[in-house]
């Protein structure tokens, strides 16, 4: 699994981006990568963009760090998964430095990027939503390269150490919810039950919010935080015999699901789960008649071509995303070079370049980069920027028309899979039942 955290920089951006670039750290500097930028002029192109920026925020650039279990992950893959990771939440908007270090016993991924974007000059904004998008993002990578992830679900709103804490036991949440499911059916109200925790050794703070210590605990835990069964009117409920808020019904959803797995039920759960299949297998029968499909062999068709319109959607966009990102780049490229070259003509042709140099070192180092990266990029001759405007303009507009389409068939197409593999559940049925037939004659 990859555990990722993130900081803003506000100081020492040229200080921060040297440490990770570190040759002991990253094999000789073959684990170091970059986009829109060239790692060692980073910070002077970080700030050139900066200075051309609509809205500057308050950070010159932010620290992203993916850590990987011990053993895991080799460096290489471990710096594949963080470029895939760096172009999928920055989008190609962004100048960036990717390195994998290798010096401790877990490999690990630093990312730093500008806090200001280059496509269309505002500052990246970093908040709880941008914070989940990365932890999303970077399990579901995982996920795709055959890593370990954090079980959703359970440990939804937990951090990194909470998570591994409860795994192993000790977590100070795991063990105080335990406590409170124990002692709820001995007390006789919520007053009752913050007596007993106090027996088991239990700090109580009041305030807004109640709060529990345990002995060897260092900051009191609020009751609210370890989810909705725990706050306390839930708690209340719970001693009077109401259920838990967690599983109160959930609004109607008239989506097809799933048939339940009858293999994995055992007793009154078997029995319950009979009964729901009987009402999907209604369902998904009545799905099948609405929609004309009248065999299997229509099904496959029908699935299959709306799978393929999704996939196709998909790879469209895609290939909209890189054109995006790499019209964007030289757009970049093109500014700071019309930009700079009245300077760069001006060195050319002084008399004492050395002398010039030291008056205007960071513009003939971002007019040459600038010249390299368009002639690596095949802009040569400079398109003009309006053309590049225009086009800008036109690919956003089909990238937002593709979204709307591959939204659509996404949808339609996770119902026909749902509806294929009931279909494919309640045709199995039959078989199985006959040859538990045969074994029972045998």
């Amino acid at each position: 699994m990859a555990v990722t955290k993130t900081h803003p920089i506000k100081s020492t951006l040229k200080a921060a981006i040297d440490y990770i670039c570190n040759p002991a750290k990253t094999d000789g500097k073959l684990l170091v990568s970059s986009y829109g930028c060239t790692a060692e002029t980073a910070d002077i192109e970080f700030a050139w963009t900066r200075r051309h920026s609509i809205d500057k925020g308050t950070n010159l650039g932010r620290h992203l760090i993916q850590a990987f279990e011990p053993g895991e992950v080799s460096p290489e893959k471990a710096h594949e998964i963080g470029m895939q990771l760096a172009k999928e939440i920055l989008g190609g908007k962004y100048e960036f430095v990717l390195t994998t270090h290798i010096d401790k016993d877990h490999v690990h991924n630093h990312l730093i990027f500008n806090a200001v974007s280059f496509a269309d000059h505002r500052h990246y904004h970093s908040n709880k939503r941008s914070y989940h998008e990365i932890r999303r993002a970077s399990d579901r990578l995982c996920k795709e390269y055959g890593l370990s992830v954090v079980v959703p679900g359970q440990n939804k709103g937990k951090s990194y150490i909470e998570h591994t804490a409860t795994q192993a036991g000790t977590s100070y949440k795991a063990k105080l919810k335990a406590t409170i499911d124990r002692l709820i059916p001995a007390s006789a109200d919520f007053e009752d039950l913050l007596c007993r925790l106090q027996h088991e050794g239990y700090e109580i703070k009041r305030g807004k919010y109640v709060s529990c210590r345990a002995s060897d605990q260092e900051r009191f835990t609020r009751m609210k935080t370890l989810g909705a069964d725990y706050t306390e009117d839930a708690i209340t409920a719970r001693i009077a015999g109401r259920p838990r808020p967690s599983r109160q019904p959930k609004q109607r959803d008239d989506r097809i699901r799933l048939l339940y797995d009858l293999q994995s039920k055992q007793g009154g759960l078997q029995h319950w789960a009979k009964l729901q299949n009987l009402k999907l297998a209604a369902k998904t029968f009545a799905w099948l008649e609405e929609h004309g499909i009248e065999n299997y062999a229509n099904l496959e068709s029908k699935a299959a071509t709306v799978i393929g319109k999704r996939d196709t959607a998909h790879a469209s966009i895609k290939e909209t995303e890189v054109r995006i990102a790499e019209l964007s780049l030289v757009m970049k490229h093109a500014a700071t070079y019309r930009q700079l070259k009245p300077v760069y003509d001006q060195y050319r042709q002084s008399r004492d370049k050395e002398k010039f140099l030291r008056g205007h070192e960071s513009e003939i180092i971002l007019f040459e980069a600038a010249a390299r990266e368009l002639k690596r990029m095949g802009a040569v001759p400079l398109p003009s920027t309006e053309s590049m405007k225009t086009e800008l303009a036109a690919l956003t507009k089909k990238k937002d028309t593709l979204l709307a389409e591959y939204k659509s068939a996404r949808s339609e197409a996770q119902e026909y899979e749902t509806i294929k593999r009931n279909v494919d559940a309640l045709l199995a049925v039959p078989k199985e039942q006959e040859q538990q037939r045969r074994h029972e004659l045998e």
